[in-house]
């Protein structure tokens, strides 16, 4: 097809937009299977995830709804129609999908069984009637709301369940039930919920759907408001409505899917001009080393009543700077010694490290923003006076470009727009995604690594970055 089109249209630029792209920020514990890992690297059975087009356009919708930078919410986009997919969507990026390597995980959907024990599988395999290519069209064609009721359209489902017919029923109840375990444990991986949106043809349409979704999800702060619900009639015209009570502290959205206007959005980004006038466009980088950022209750536990910190270095961020002392972080595992101390001290304890320091000190950091410490994990810090085990505050940073306003407007971006950069050094260029513009009055423009992503791109000396592409609509609040 892809041939056919270029032949067709020679002289038009084609871009390729892969429904899986959306889910390339998956972390390894979500992208990976239990199996042998050389099994899984020579057959590459990884967890790719799909849908992801339109679980893109939810994250921009959600955010230019709510008012909100996509790098300030956690989102469950549940993506239901004749294939069904909930993602979990946090700070702008997917971290968790319920479809797999294949579109057969997960969700109970109009033909396709979803989540299913594996041993069902090898236990069919074992019988004369069935082989590879039987058990693939029972799977994919035969299961689902098909298997349970004899019909995949869940419009036909709803009228025979009122009518009393008990199969169908029943399909609901299953069907609800495995999107609400679904939106529970990914609640449970995010550390909590902004919002719970709907889309997809019965996520749209179906108000007994999304109300047999949403029960008991009082627990996670989202409430129903069964007349918006029952009332919500998603259109062109209306193609974000908030069906959630006025006092939910998480909004409950049904979103019109557009995965063509995504598409086009994505194009345009790769093709417009002032993407490709960002080439020439450079931003200095700099690697941070493990470091520390204390509260001064916690600096004279260390040091002594009354310590103040003496400046070292002024930082390229203004007021920034590194002090002269050190203390030591102890896991675990392991010790990390003389990590430097940054000035001024914070109202929060924050401690920044590498992949690397992880498995010295044999802590899990989740990649965060700084300041961005809730359901952190905490560690012991030691230094001349004793030891103070501080209860979060351990992170390891997610990369990001500090700007001005000004800069924003010259390198085309916005702030908590996600980007990629190539870092051009000597024999081994290396382009990073998944990072994050920050912009502020008083922030320097400066791309900032940690000491792993410092040496995987051999940086030595001065070095620039380029943006290559952002994904604006992905990744910036409010419209394109």
């Amino acid at each position: 097809m892809l041939r056919a089109a270029r032949r067709a249209f020679a002289s038009i630029p084609h871009v390729a937009v892969f429904d899986t792209a959306f889910h390339r920020t998956l972390p390894g514990r979500a992208r990976e299977y239990a199996l042998p890992r050389g099994l899984s690297r020579a057959h590459g059975l990884y967890r790719v995830g799909f849908h992801g087009i339109n679980h893109a356009h939810v994250l921009r919708a959600t955010s230019e709804r709510l008012r909100t930078p996509p790098a300030a919410l956690r989102i469950v986009s549940c993506h239901l129609g004749n294939g069904a997919s909930v993602a979990a969507i946090e700070w702008g990026r997917s971290v968790e999908t319920s479809m797999g390597m294949t579109p057969i995980e997960g969700l109970v959907m109009g033909t396709r069984s979803g989540d299913l024990d594996p041993g069902i599988a090898l236990k069919l395999l074992q019988t004369p009637d069935f082989d590879a290519a039987r058990l693939d069209q029972l799977l994919n064609a035969e299961s689902g709301l098909q298997g349970l009721c004899g019909t995949g359209d869940f419009a036909t489902i709803e009228q025979r369940a009122a009518e009393g017919d008990e199969d169908c029923r029943r399909a609901i109840a299953i069907y609800a039930h495995r999107v609400r375990k679904y939106i529970g444990a990914y609640a449970a991986v995010m550390g909590g919920l902004d919002a719970i949106v709907f889309t997809g043809g019965v996520g749209e349409h179906s108000a007994l759907a999304r109300h047999r979704i949403c029960r008991n999800l009082e627990l996670f702060g989202a409430v129903l408001d069964e007349d918006r619900n029952r009332d919500a009639r998603v259109t062109s015209e209306h193609p974000t409505i908030d069906i959630a009570t006025e006092e939910s502290r998480v909004r409950i959205l049904a979103v019109r899917a557009d995965e063509e206007g995504e598409l086009a959005r994505e194009a345009a980004a790769l093709l417009g001009g002032a993407r490709a006038a960002r080439a020439e466009l450079t931003i200095p980088v700099a690697a941070s080393a493990r470091h520390a950022h204390l509260s001064a209750a916690t600096l004279e536990r260390l040091f002594g009543a009354g310590y103040r910190l003496r400046k070292r270095a002024d930082l390229s961020q203004p007021g920034q700077y590194s002090a002269e002392e050190t203390v030591t972080l102890i896991g675990p595992r392991g010790r990390g010694e003389r990590v430097r101390l940054l000035g001024p001290p914070r109202s929060a304890d924050q401690i920044e490290i590498s992949r690397s320091d992880e498995f010295l000190l044999g802590v899990d950091a989740p990649v965060r923003l700084s300041g961005d410490l809730t359901g952190t994990p905490g560690i012991t810090l030691e230094g001349p006076r004793g030891r103070v085990t501080i209860e979060r505050g351990l992170i390891c940073a997610r990369r990001h470009i500090h700007m001005s306003p000004a800069d924003g407007e010259r390198l085309g971006v916005r702030d908590g727009e996600i980007v990629q950069v190539r870092i051009d050094s000597e024999g081994r260029d290396l382009t990073f995604g998944d990072v994050i513009v920050r912009i502020a009055e008083d922030f320097r423009l400066e791309l900032h690594l940690d000491t792993d992503e410092a040496n995987a791109a051999g940086l030595r000396g001065t070095v620039r970055a380029t943006i290559l592409r952002a994904a604006p609509d992905r990744g910036a609040a409010g419209p394109p």
